[in-house]
């Protein structure tokens, strides 16, 4: 199962093994039970702190636990093979449960450990599911650290018949005590915050504790991560407060357009910011949602800035870089049938219509792509375009169009998206040209029609905007407010792509250094009067 590389990698990792591990399996005959029999048996051969044993009677087949040897009652249970982007996860249950201590805020460890009742936890997953990590690490991190939780992440493509029997349509997929709990990618402090009443209470107060920044960025994105680089090395106090860093990044898959660069993905991508900003000591509030921003000369000399669970950040200067959003098709039948056949990432939930009829709405770059890799795993891929051609690179057009499963409509306007009240069952297309309506049959819709700015926000702040919502910016990235800046996919910067962002993040950076050297600190000027 793991290739030598893989071996001498592991085997580096299991080295910081503190105590036993106990890798125990329910297998049956099947070829997937031999390959995880394997799997198990090539990790035991690596260190004398880990056994396996092949003689659980678990009714899922082919599963395994890991579980600390000194206490039984502490485990996770990964059903089906966890490789692909899971070998992550993998590594670090066999190191947590071995006692290795995981990098994550101690205040959050002590919640999970402070948690009371039961929480029996089932997770699907997908090997090619880039959201999926998050929700599978945190998942495993509180089940060994609280024996009132459990947690069992499956494979949905080994569980075929139980992802269809449960209505699972979409990944990363949360149930709890067989019910379901979330559909979507959440963090260890997201599920906290579901789960403990006073979580966002603690966390408001955490943050209302902290001093006014120099340069405060709102959005944790490629082009907030770039100004806080720049800012931080200029020598300002600098802060990130983001929704989700990284942003859409996290829901990028192949990156194969950023110079200097011939191919990365976008978690990875987003790791590499994360550490980056870290290692030039910017304060990083992640989970941190903007609700209203008071500028300056409304808030008493600093820039406030109020988020979500209550709290409010001061700071001299502001660079909002909040990003954007998928657009929505906006008609009826999208909102109901969201996680139940609608679907807005094709490289997470592509997986799950194995063989099946889908349609995937958009002409663009992002359209087409996602075309094309659906058009690998499902039986036949509709492509529907608004306007009377498709918009996307003549060589994405090329490739999709050469393409057997795969069908292109122009002049298609989606008017409904129907179904039989659990998961979709077809579309109605309205041919803009001849007005006529049919509907088409398929049990998939991917919506991949462009991008909403975030900005919805700062309708009452003063900060100007487009028609389009777009924060409006000058050549410097500076907004018509004195010492706020902009940069990125919510700005009216024509080019909504990484680099750019990048760029108008630095662009932005550079600005608020500049304003920041021309003007005094609210404390000079006040003890100057």
């Amino acid at each position: 199962m793991l290739d030598a590389n893989m071996q001498a990698q592991l085997r580096q990792y299991l080295a910081n093994l503190r105590e036993p591990i106990e890798l125990v399996a329910s297998l049956d005959d099947g070829a997937k039970s031999a390959q995880t029999r394997e799997l198990l048996t090539e990790i035991a051969e690596l260190h004398d702190m880990v056994t396996a044993s092949f003689d659980g009677t678990h009714d899922r087949k082919p599963s395994f636990i890991i579980r600390r040897a000194s206490d039984a009652n502490k485990w996770v249970r990964f059903a089906g093979l966890p490789m692909g982007h899971e070998f992550t996860s993998l590594v670090l249950a066999l190191l947590w449960a071995g006692g290795h201590p995981p990098k994550v805020d101690a205040d959050l460890i002590e919640q999970v450990r402070a948690l009371e009742g039961d929480y029996d936890f089932e997770m699907f997953f997908s090997l090619s599911c880039h959201n999926c990590p998050d929700v599978v690490q945190a998942l495993t991190l509180m089940a060994l650290e609280n024996t009132h939780i459990t947690a069992t992440l499956i494979e949905g493509g080994t569980f075929q018949n139980e992802v269809e029997e449960r209505g699972v349509l979409a990944v990363p997929a949360t149930f709890l005590n067989g019910e379901s709990f979330f559909n979507g990618k959440m963090e260890l402090a997201e599920i906290l915050s579901k789960l403990d009443s006073g979580a966002d209470a603690k966390a408001a107060e955490k943050l209302a504790s902290k001093d006014p920044f120099e340069v405060l960025i709102i959005g944790g994105g490629p082009a907030g991560a770039a100004s806080a680089v720049y800012t931080a090395r200029k020598g300002f106090r600098t802060g990130i407060a983001a929704e989700r860093f990284g942003g859409q990044l996290q829901d990028t898959l192949g990156i194969e357009n950023l110079p200097g660069t011939s191919y990365t993905e976008g978690p990875k991508l987003s790791d590499d910011l994360k550490k980056q900003i870290g290692e030039n000591d910017v304060d990083l509030m992640d989970l941190a949602r903007a609700v209203q921003l008071k500028p300056a000369s409304e808030a008493g000399g600093f820039h406030e800035v109020t988020l979500a669970n209550g709290a409010a950040l001061k700071s001299r200067a502001l660079i909002l870089s909040t990003g954007a959003r998928w657009r929505n098709l906006g008609v009826p039948g999208e909102a109901e049938y969201r996680n139940k056949g609608v679907a807005y990432c094709p490289h997470c939930d592509g997986p799950l219509f194995k063989g099946k009829r889908i349609a995937v709405i958009g002409g663009g770059n992002s359209g087409v792509e996602a075309a094309i890799d659906l058009a690998k795993i499902v039986g036949h891929v509709t492509l529907i375009e608004y306007d009377s051609k498709l918009r996307a690179d003549e060589v994405l057009q090329r490739k999709l169009r050469s393409l057997a499963n795969a069908e292109i409509i122009t002049n298609g306007q989606t008017t409904e998206i129907t179904g039989d009240g659990s998961r979709v069952g077809g579309l109605v297309l309205k041919d803009r040209t001849s007005g006529e309506e049919r509907r088409i049959d398929l049990e998939g819709v991917f919506v991949q029609i462009g991008l909403v700015p975030n900005t919805e926000w700062l309708a009452d702040s003063g900060v100007e905007l487009s028609q389009y919502g777009e924060i409006i910016v000058d050549d410097h990235g500076a907004t018509n407010l004195p010492g706020i800046y902009a940069a990125g996919d919510a700005t009216t910067v024509k080019d909504k792509q990484i680099v750019v962002a990048m760029g108008t993040g630095a662009t932005a950076g550079l600005g608020a250094f500049d304003y920041l050297i021309r003007n005094e600190p609210v404390e000079d000027i006040a003890q100057a009067a």
